[in-house]
């Protein structure tokens, strides 16, 4: 794709341009701060939001593009369903003074004085250089010619004085878009003169779900200010006239072990790259190139050119994407998903080009000469990846940069390559673990994976070990475990993971709780006292420490017991009732999915397919969470607004998971139940709770829990005046841009789509024929919509068109009789 030459502003690379102070360093820590940070206070938020103003495209999804020039319009759309139009805005604009990258680490190894830190760039980062130097030359880093590392920076929080402004700043902007969404609402603002408003305008009238004041300050849910993620590359290159010792043992005559130093020739040098954008993997090939010409040149001036060159990268034609966005960019594979947005960042940018060329200075330019700015300028191939380009040394260097990410996603990971990894010893060779009520939810030969995500959940201490295996493997093994967990939806993994540590900085390391780390060192296999639970990733076998605390009864417990007597779970976590009817010995479905997983694994459905699957588990985990604390408690802070929802609006109500009946329910809700109690009381649920009131307070529909009523349709067997009430009930509610996002957001592909939906198509009454046509038409509408509607069956569109070539007249004769029919009638005088 060809792009815009870089124009982000030009770096000095020296210690002033860093926000601070020319005499400030940042002072930062591999371990996060023992200081407990302030919860953020949860905040429902209120008022009706407007609706999301856009540039719709014309034509079918395969439709063709002409080239953009400076004198195309964004057309509004002319449908049945209009969407104005807004100005966009890009993830990180031409003027931000944010960084992509802060600091660029270089680290040798000394024989002397073991690993040290030869430069830092633009300036020192942290006063613990040994740490750092430690962090980028992991064990055994001599015997491979190349190894990556990754791991986290935390800030020090007793430094307030940054975090104090960014909120303030933060504050100011959600002040001023909240009064400007006031004056448009009030009619003092017309919609469609936002895209003329300038930058500071436009700031407040941001979209609808456009968390833009979430993005900029915490992160993560109120733990403190966002992590520093480190990208690191060693490389040792043999020379001979080098002469280098290592340590190695070896054991004498009398079978004492004696520590000797053999003579080695070689040169080992670490580079890192430390940015707070979690895909750092992106300049996985800047490192090799820049690393590379270090070897050669070991002088900062290599450091300082790499600096410029990936802080001068061009991102400012990347769309700004809303919540709701996000969330249906995670759950598709379409490569032209909101391709619109790209389209209208690049109109956005040559109009503004063509009003600056044309001024009272210079003369006016020809067309010719106005549509040249376009040949440099294009559309993504895939609009879940930005490309661009860095120019460094001269070589152009291709970057893809993810559009959307979700939370606790870093770096570049495989969930399959993690599932494999552990379920094919299970699969052919499987071993009982010991008991536990958090971690055995389906007794002794649970699934290992699921093992895993339980002690996650529970805020266990995991450690994965990588005895004679690569520190990356060993990081990316970590990494992909708390992006297992999360799912997209939990948070809070990251911030006390370690995707490589060392065996010197384990009392650092004891003191975290619920740590994920990873390791290389087998020393860690022979103290059960300092995990909870052992990933082997050269055996593929999992280990319950013994000394791991047990669970313990809770009031929940004790109240689930008192409700639901023949459901009482057992001690080891498995649920009761399994004897019934049914006869399953699998009431949450574990193995079932499981199963399903390893199917999809085999048929090659690929990385997305899979994520997309464990998402709807970790989404399915939380609504049953929330429904146990509804039976057991009487109300959940899982879900916020449940009296509006049950309040009948629309005609319909309800909300929640969706069990055919009660005894499922019962039965679920008690094999489930000790994973729950031991999440309610980890970090990954009180972050859970303060992103439900956030979000709370950003969706267009709040009186119909949208997800609710359609589970409903997909699972039970309703009748025809119950479906009949909810497709009128979704025609009622889902009509702006961005209740069609939320809708959007419930009816994914792995879901069926707009499957279930489109039987409303076949309802025997036709006032809900005609709700459903008109539902489907907001969609095809849409930008997103349209795509969800070129993947509905033929027979459904069929259907769809015959309707609404027959029904619609006749609905339209039928409307034109009821008002004659009530117009008052006056008798004429009698000649």
């Amino acid at each position: 794709m060809a792009t815009i030459r870089p124009s982000r502003p030009p770096t000095n690379g020296t210690t002033q341009a860093m926000s601070g102070g020319p005499d400030r360093t940042t002072s930062l820590s591999s371990f996060p701060s023992s200081r407990t940070p302030s919860n953020a206070s949860i905040q429902n938020g209120a008022g009706h939001l407007a609706s999301r103003v856009v540039c719709r495209r014309n034509g079918s999804a395969s439709s063709t593009r002409t080239p953009l020039t400076p004198s195309s319009q964004i057309a509004t759309s002319s449908g049945p369903t209009a969407y104005p139009i807004r100005k966009l805005r890009p993830q990180y604009p031409v003027n931000s003074t944010e960084r992509h990258v802060e600091y660029i680490l270089v680290a040798s190894f000394d024989i002397d004085k073991g690993p040290t830190m030869e430069h830092q760039y633009p300036g020192a980062i942290s006063g613990d250089e040994n740490m750092l130097a430690e962090l980028m030359l992991p064990d055994q880093a001599h015997v491979r010619e190349q190894d990556w590392t990754i791991f986290f920076l935390h800030k020090d929080t007793g430094d307030e004085e940054e975090a104090a402004e960014v909120r303030r700043i933060r504050k100011e902007r959600k002040e001023r878009r909240l009064r400007k969404q006031a004056e448009m609402e009030s009619g003092v603002v017309e919609q469609a003169s936002a895209l003329g408003q300038n930058a500071e305008d436009s700031d407040g009238l941001e979209d609808l779900g456009s968390d833009n004041d979430d993005d900029d300050g915490e992160e993560e849910g109120g733990e403190g200010p966002p992590l520093i993620y480190v990208l690191n590359l060693v490389n040792t290159k043999q020379d001979a006239t080098v002469k280098r010792c290592v340590i190695a043992s070896q054991f004498l005559d009398d079978g004492s072990l004696m520590m000797v130093r053999k003579p080695r020739g070689a040169v080992v040098k670490a580079m890192a790259i430390c940015t707070r954008h979690s895909f750092l993997h992106i300049y996985k090939p800047l490192l090799l190139v820049a690393l590379d010409e270090y070897f050669k040149y070991p002088i900062p001036e290599t450091l300082s050119s790499l600096y410029e060159a990936v802080n001068a990268m061009d991102l400012s034609l990347m769309p700004r994407l809303s919540m709701l966005e996000r969330h249906i960019m995670y759950a598709s594979d379409t490569k032209d998903l909101f391709i619109e947005k790209f389209e209208q960042m690049i109109q956005q940018r040559m109009m503004e080009e063509s009003s600056s060329d044309v001024s009272p200075e210079s003369p006016s330019r020809t067309t010719h000469e106005l549509s040249r700015p376009s040949q440099r300028y294009g559309l993504p191939r895939d609009t879940h990846e930005y490309e661009t380009r860095v120019a460094y040394h001269g070589i152009p260097l291709p970057v893809k940069v993810p559009t959307a990410i979700s939370p606790e996603t870093v770096g570049d990971f495989s969930l399959i390559k993690l599932i494999q990894a552990f379920s094919g010893p299970h699969a052919t060779a499987p071993q009982p673990f010991a008991l536990h009520a958090h971690l055995t939810t389906s007794g002794a030969y649970t699934h290992p994976m699921l093992v895993l995500v339980n002690a996650v959940l529970t805020q266990k201490r995991v450690i994965f070990l990588g005895h004679n295996r690569p520190s990356g493997e060993v990081a990316e093994a970590v990494l992909a475990a708390c992006a297992l967990v999360s799912g997209g939806v939990l948070r809070g993994f990251t911030r006390h993971a370690f995707p490589y540590t060392d065996l010197s900085k384990i009392d650092d390391l004891l003191k975290v709780p619920g740590f994920i780390a990873g390791v290389t060192n087998p020393a860690f296999a022979n103290h059960p006292e300092w995990w909870d639970l052992l990933c082997d990733i050269p055996t593929g076998r999992m280990k319950i420490s013994s000394r791991i605390d047990q669970a313990f009864q809770t009031d929940g417990l004790v109240a689930f017991q008192q409700q639901y007597p023949a459901f009482s779970p057992n001690s080891n976590g498995t649920g009761g009732g399994t004897s019934l009817a049914s006869g399953t010995n699998d009431p949450p479905g574990d193995h079932a999915f499981m199963e399903d997983i390893a199917r999809s694994i085999a048929s090659r459905h690929g990385e997305s397919v899979i994520r997309s699957k464990w998402r709807d588990y970790i989404i399915k985990f939380t609504r049953i969470a929330a429904a146990f604390e509804e039976s057991v408690y009487g109300a959940s802070a899982l879900y916020i607004g449940a009296s509006e929802a049950d309040a009948g609006a629309f005609g319909v109500a309800g909300h929640g998971h969706v069990w055919p009946d009660e005894t499922s329910r019962a039965r679920e809700l008690s094999a489930t139940l000790w994973r729950i109690e031991g999440w309610r009381t980890t970090r990954s649920y009180y972050s859970f709770v303060q992103d439900l009131a956030a979000l709370w307070g950003r969706l267009p529909i709040r009186v119909l829990d949208v997800g609710h009523h359609l589970d409903r349709l997909r699972q039970l067997r309703l009748s025809y005046e119950e479906s009949g009430r909810i497709f009128l009930a979704l025609r009622d509610a889902v009509k702006s841009y961005n209740e069609v996002c939320q809708l959007l957001t419930a009816t994914p592909g792995n879901h069926a789509g707009l499957f279930y939906l489109s039987l409303g198509l076949f309802h025997p009454n036709s006032r809900v024929r005609l709700a459903t046509i008109e539902l489907l038409e907001r969609i095809r509408e849409h930008e997103a919509g349209r795509h969800f509607w070129a993947q509905l069956g033929r027979f459904a569109k069929c259907t769809y068109m015959r309707i609404a070539e027959d029904e619609a007249p006749k609905d339209e004769v039928a409307r034109e009789a009821n008002v004659d029919s009530s117009r008052p009638r006056t008798a004429g005088r009698r000649s």
